[in-house]
């Protein structure tokens, strides 16, 4: 931990006293008396010490002698007295000016004005402040199932297995209904929490809904497009026609009654390519592994198992998956609702339905999870079209890859990567016996299969009936996560189709040297800290510091775009419709699909606008712009505030990218996490308890990290202090005070590790303060019982 700012210490100055001392109007009784009247003087002079004995009576000079004893042990009690109060008066002077200058502006320090200052203030003034209400700050406020002093003991995290840098977490059973309602609560409450992702998409609405700059073409177009995702009123009003019409184009089905006979892989060539829909297989594009470790930037088509809209399961005795009977019966209703919607007659929805479900039910057979497909070697499988032709020759792949990636030239000797092979061998052995089911042909069973997986492609487009029914699904199976508000999902569409756009407005509003200069100050930090750890020997330390010495953390910006001519240019044939959401949407998936085609040829790794966290490309480490939007950071704000809050995330998520070469390693996460803890129970007056869990080795890493992360942050600013001593504050906060301020406000991010901390982050200030000179008050609370001094973690 560095040393505290300057600022921060008190400065002592004890001026002279202008009281007379109370010794000064005493005076020691006189070793010589004068001569007596009738006394020689020049006897008195050669004899001195005869005349006083003589002259002074015995008894008279034990009184003197008495007198003086006194005298002088009250003149050593007045100087021990006034000693004392010259004791207290200092150590009184000494904390009255820290806590004055803890709780005001300093003379170097300046109220920051500006509009994202303002906003802020007012934030800070609506939340706890640790150094104010004590009692409160570490109290549960992220989510209903933490650990609480009145829950019993519970363990936030229960029933993981392991944590999620170290192994992929299991399938969640489904909940019962009755959770469904709580999980809903604690969404809304999410919402309100300064998380990364809801932060970014709430910069990006204000975005698309700003009307001071009007921006160019392509601008326009996208909030044209955010605009009519929002008009439901719209969607309500076209209702379903639109889609009838789109199937019509596609050749009728047989639901209807007007069906082509079309053939299968001309329809599915279609909407693999003008609607970004993969009925019987998912397609991607991007690199091998195999090759990236040899620094090969190639890009493949990659083909996999789909997302089947039937509910399924993994049968581990067979190893085979198996559609949920006990989810059946609800997923039948959803689909006979759809049949309804659309039109359907109720003689033939039975039908229609009943084949879907058989048809999903056999394809679901071969589908794998991805754990068992990786430990079979299933994964990342090279080989030519011709043959993948060969081995599932029901599926026309050149026709369907060079509709789906035209002009691109494709030849049947192009490579391919499979991550399930089995599946496609089994899907084209199922597509192949329902074609010859004569006694099927008439109701065109694969036919209905691809126009609903199209129906689920194009459902965020239709009316509400539609996601009701989905939500109703979902609610079933116990998957439901409470509806999102209509603008998260119409900011995140708008970001499939024009996620250039929203990349170059993000890229020109973001404050680049700044956010520079905290991601460098923070790696800076992030390296002394750990060279301080102990470690098991010095090999690991140099091979773990060689690693990190290599690494060039930057802020991720694109390279695509160049100029807003270029970006008016790629969305030239676009055209946005006010009051037709649906019509946009269809445009949409056909730029979503030109992305992927672009992406096969390029070199160079696409920015990705929604990312909150940092990644790892080579030896560079990411830092991408989604991370610096206010009010998690904003280049006016008081670095106080920006290394509080940005500071403490971008060091939490470089230790979580570095976390598996520490952990087992370094004794310190132990210790550390098992320190803390220590703390927490002391303070929250648990310890002794009975009932009271140990840490796990996920939450004691867990709490390592974000300690570590905390200290970090805070390092880093005060090294900034030295390199620059002026700063501004908000709310009349010292600077140390603003940065815990700051950081209590976003302690609940919502990362993949959230659910391993046994404690709200906030209670880490505690620990921090115990280390004395650090914080600008005693963190007490006054209705706990007096806790014993508590050690540095």
């Amino acid at each position: 931990m560095s040393e505290t700012p300057r600022e921060l210490e008190p400065q002592l100055s004890v001026q002279p006293s202008s009281q007379p001392e109370p010794e000064r109007g005493l005076r020691p009784p006189p070793l010589f008396q004068l001569p007596l009247p009738n006394q020689d003087l020049s006897e008195t002079h050669y004899q001195p010490q005869l005349q006083l004995s003589e002259s002074v009576p015995e008894h008279q000079h034990q009184t003197q002698s008495t007198v003086w004893i006194n005298h002088r042990r009250l003149l050593l009690l007045l100087l021990g007295l006034s000693l004392c109060a010259v004791i207290l008066g200092l150590i009184y002077y000494i904390h009255h000016n820290h806590q004055n200058r803890s709780e005001n502006l300093t003379g170097t320090e300046t109220a920051c004005v500006s509009p994202a200052c303002q906003r802020a203030s007012a934030r800070l003034s609506m939340s706890v402040d640790p150094f104010t209400q004590p009692c409160d700050y570490f109290l549960f406020t992220c989510g209903s199932d933490r650990l609480s002093p009145d829950s019993g003991g519970r363990q936030r995290g229960q029933g993981i297995p392991g944590h999620p840098q170290n192994q992929r977490g299991e399938a969640v059973s489904p909940e019962r209904k009755a959770q469904i309602k709580e999980r809903e609560d604690r969404r809304l409450r999410e919402d309100k929490i300064l998380d990364r992702k809801n932060v970014l998409l709430q910069y990006l609405r204000e975005t698309l809904e700003s009307k001071d700059i009007l921006g160019s073409t392509a601008v326009q177009k996208a909030k044209g497009f955010y605009s009519s995702c929002l008009d439901t009123k719209s969607v309500e009003t076209a209702g379903v026609e639109p889609f009838l019409e789109l199937v019509q184009k596609l050749g009728g089905w047989a639901v209807s009654g007007q069906w082509n006979r079309t053939d299968i892989n001309s329809t599915l060539s279609l909407l693999m390519r003008d609607y970004a829909t993969f009925p019987f297989f998912s397609l991607s594009v991007g690199r091998d592994p195999k090759e990236t470790a040899h620094g090969t930037t190639k890009r493949y088509i990659q083909i996999d198992q789909p997302d089947l809209l039937i509910p399924i399961e993994w049968n581990s005795k067979t190893q085979k998956s198996q559609a949920r009977t006990q989810t059946l019966r609800p997923f039948l209703a959803s689909c006979q609702t759809y049949l309804a919607l659309l039109g359907a007659p109720r003689s033939s929805r039975m039908l229609h339905v009943g084949t879907f479900i058989s048809l999903s039910s056999e394809l679901a057979v071969a589908a794998t999870p991805l754990e068992y497909r990786l430990s079979r070697g299933q994964l990342y499988r090279r080989m030519t079209i011709k043959e993948l032709q060969s081995q599932a020759p029901a599926i026309d792949w050149l026709g369907c890859l060079q509709a789906t990636f035209h002009p691109l030239p494709l030849t049947e000797d192009d490579h391919v990567i499979l991550h399930n092979l089995p599946y496609m061998v089994h899907m084209s052995r199922i597509i192949g016996k329902w074609l010859n089911r004569d006694e099927l042909s008439n109701s065109g069973p694969l036919h209905t299969y691809m126009v609903f997986n199209l129906l689920h492609t194009l459902m965020p487009a239709l009316d509400s009936r539609f996601s009701e029914t989905q939500n109703n699904l979902s609610v079933a199976l116990g998957k439901s996560e409470g509806v999102a508000p209509r603008w998260k999902d119409c900011v995140l569409e708008t970001e499939r189709g024009f996620d250039l756009v929203l990349t170059d407005l993000l890229e020109k509003r973001t404050a680049h040297r700044e956010a520079e200069e905290i991601i460098q100050n923070i790696f800076t930090s992030f390296k002394s800290k750990l060279r301080k750890l102990k470690w098991t020997n010095q090999t690991t330390l140099q091979r773990v510091m060689k690693k990190v010495h290599f690494l060039i953390p930057r802020l991720w910006t694109t390279k695509e775009i160049s100029s807003e001519a270029e970006l008016d240019l790629l969305y030239s044939k676009v055209t946005v419709s006010p009051q037709s959401f649906f019509s946009n949407y269809v445009q949409l998936l056909s730029l979503w699909q030109k992305r992927r085609r672009k992406l096969l040829t390029e070199q160079t790794e696409a920015t990705d606008i929604l990312s909150v966290t940092p990644v790892l490309q080579g030896n560079e480490l990411l830092f991408p712009m989604g991370m610096f939007v206010p009010p998690l950071f904003h280049p006016t704000y008081p670095r106080a505030m920006n290394y509080g809050v940005i500071g403490f995330l971008i060091a939490k998520d470089i230790l979580h990218l570095i976390l598996p070469e520490i952990y087992s390693q370094s004794q310190t996460v132990h210790t550390v996490g098992e320190c803390v803890w220590a703390h927490y129970l002391t303070v929250t007056e648990q310890a002794g308890r009975g009932g009271v869990f140990s840490l796990s080795a996920a939450q004691r890493q867990e709490v390592w990290v974000q300690y570590s992360a905390l200290q970090i942050a805070l390092q880093a600013y005060h090294q900034s202090l030295k390199n620059h001593p002026r700063d501004t504050t908000i709310s009349g906060l010292s600077r140390t005070r603003l940065f815990f301020a700051s950081f209590s406000q976003v302690n609940c991010d919502l990362d993949p590790y959230r659910e391993f901390m046994p404690l709200e982050p906030s209670f880490l200030i505690t620990v921090v303060c115990a280390k004395s000179g650090l914080c600008p008050t005693n963190l007490e609370c006054p209705n706990k019982t007096q806790q014993p001094l508590l050690q540095t973690c």
